[in-house]
């Protein structure tokens, strides 16, 4: 090659365009999916599991397989009115109607409509005897009849697994190769239920590669405390969340909590809620918080967290909208009862259904599901503000960064809700230096506010600041705060008395206190406090 030749060739790759600059995109193409109907999946698969193609839904012994299996043929019945088939290899078709009863699943209905065909096919490996090459053609006789009667578009196979049970691997592969492709021929979405393996995903390692879709479930114990969970590991075709998602079996069916997925672009609200406390709202610019807002009430106990979320809990009850509060310290008749004596009547709110509580240990279950449970209720009741008091008490599992993620990634939720939410937290400087994810919580908030007992000149004082808060004008003043009968008021800290300033030694060493407070925490003062 000559030196002229190469120089053209050099300049060449320089000047050439990117190899997808003419190439046609097709913007409108969407993935054939069936959605599941249930709550969460839908959203991690964006749209649900591949139409006309088999997913393979793997897990140990109480994972929850059979239950999902069911939830997606009787939502595709009941939602998009696509008949189903149900063959189980281990469960008999009374006990299968039965057990699912308990979540509100009427199978028999369904069956005598000749929406749903169950059957189970008996198989003991013990009674087998080997007498040619193997293969699955008694299965698919009886399954195209059963998708034939009822005209079905969707299939579960429940534990499959059994059927191949001591085969060849050649064989194994093949005859399950040849069941997705005949499967796919039929035009019917199907989930095939199978254990998971040692070495393997599944015990021989090679139907999760045949398969389109591939979802582990894993049933975990940590600390004494169970949590579900679920994983898409493959997805042929399409996008999927990639990461692991708690999800819970009640009631009500299977819900999975993506709480962990990409954050929304939220829109930010100028509308102003007021805190319930009269002098607070001149402080937060004469108006209160800004609706959809995050904010974060912290201090020691005994400084008055409570009753200022319960003060703001009644205030927008007042103003006829809803509110959640979430107790994780006392019971809800407590927090009604220590209430009370500050003016402050929550009863009548509940009795209305204005205000509802949500109360649960917090060893009774991880941050997680706790979120999880949370999320159903503000899906049921939409409401307008979320309390939860406090949040520390959730925080005792977990590395910091989990905990915070978990917490930003709830926040997030909230807010493309609308919904305007309120911790409190037994946080302070020194429990900030000790524990880094305490300064994590006050980052990820909007507004944060600190209440605290200053002993000065062997007198108990509570005070209040607004430490700060996002795209507001705030007052840097620290206020005293005062808990009577009438509620919660906030003054000066100097008074006057027999016509001298006797507090003006006690006011600068709190301003003194607070300063070092702040110094220690990097909180940057300014007359617009806006990140």
């Amino acid at each position: 090659m000559s030196f002229l030749s190469a120089a053209i060739n050099f300049n060449s790759f320089f000047n050439m365009k990117p190899l997808n600059s003419n190439k046609s995109t097709i913007s409108n193409f969407k993935f054939p999916k069936s959605q599941t109907g249930i709550q969460g999946l839908d959203e991690i698969t964006f749209g649900g599991l591949p139409r006309n193609r088999s997913t393979l839904l793997l897990g140990d012994t109480g994972c929850g397989k059979t239950i999902i299996a069911m939830e997606f043929l009787v939502n595709g019945i009941v939602q998009f009115d696509e008949p189903a088939v149900f063959l189980a290899f281990e469960e008999k078709k009374d006990e299968l109607v039965l057990n699912v009863k308990s979540l509100g699943y009427d199978l028999d209905t369904l069956i005598a409509n000749n929406q749903i065909y169950i059957e189970h096919i008996q198989f003991n490996p013990d009674e087998i005897v080997e007498t040619g090459m193997y293969d699955l053609e008694g299965l698919f006789v009886r399954l195209e009849q059963a998708i034939y009667k009822v005209e079905a578009k969707r299939v579960v196979l429940d534990s499959l697994d059994k059927l191949f049970y001591g085969l060849d691997e050649k064989i194994l592969r093949s005859e399950f190769l040849r069941l997705l492709t005949w499967l796919k021929a039929k035009e019917v979405t199907a989930i095939i239920t199978s254990e998971n393996g040692d070495s393997y995903l599944t015990r021989r390692g090679i139907l999760e590669y045949v398969a389109d879709c591939v979802i582990v479930l894993d049933n975990r114990v940590t600390n004494q405390i169970t949590t579900r969970r679920l994983r898409i590991v493959k997805y042929r075709g399409s996008i999927h969340g990639n990461n692991e998602y708690p999800f819970t079996i009640d009631e009500k069916g299977v819900s999975v909590y993506p709480i962990i997925s990409e954050a929304i672009q939220q829109e930010s609200s100028s509308k102003r809620i007021s805190s319930g406390i009269k002098e607070l709202d001149e402080m937060l610019g004469k108006k209160g918080f800004y609706e959809g807002s995050s904010i974060l009430i912290s201090g020691t106990a005994g400084t008055g967290k409570t009753s200022v979320a319960a003060s703001f809990a009644y205030s927008v009850c007042k103003a006829n909208k809803t509110c959640l509060y979430c107790a994780f310290e006392e019971a809800p008749n407590q927090v009604i009862r220590n209430m009370a004596p500050i003016g402050l009547h929550l009863d009548p709110l509940v009795n209305s259904g204005i205000l509802t509580f949500y109360y649960s240990r917090p060893t009774i279950q991880n941050l997680e599901l706790h979120f999880m449970a949370i999320k159903k209720i503000i899906h049921e009741i939409k409401p307008s503000v979320v309390i939860l008091d406090p949040i520390t008490n959730l925080m005792t599992e977990g590395p910091n960064s989990d905990i915070r993620s978990m917490l930003t990634r709830f926040v997030d939720f909230l807010k493309t809700q609308h919904i305007t939410v309120m911790f409190t937290a037994a946080i302070t400087i020194g429990s900030i230096e000790r524990n880094p994810s305490d300064e994590g919580i006050s980052s990820m908030v909007d507004t944060w506010m600190m209440v605290q007992d200053v002993e000065v000149d062997a007198e108990r004082t509570r005070s209040l600041c607004v430490m700060k808060s996002r795209g507001m004008d705030h007052s840097k003043e620290v206020r005293k705060f005062i808990i009577t009968s009438k509620g919660i008021s906030l003054s000066p800290l100097i008074s006057i008395k027999n016509g001298t300033i006797a507090d003006s030694k006690r006011k600068a060493k709190e301003h003194a206190n607070l300063s070092t407070s702040k110094e220690s925490i990097g909180v940057k003062e300014s007359s617009r406090s806006v990140e």
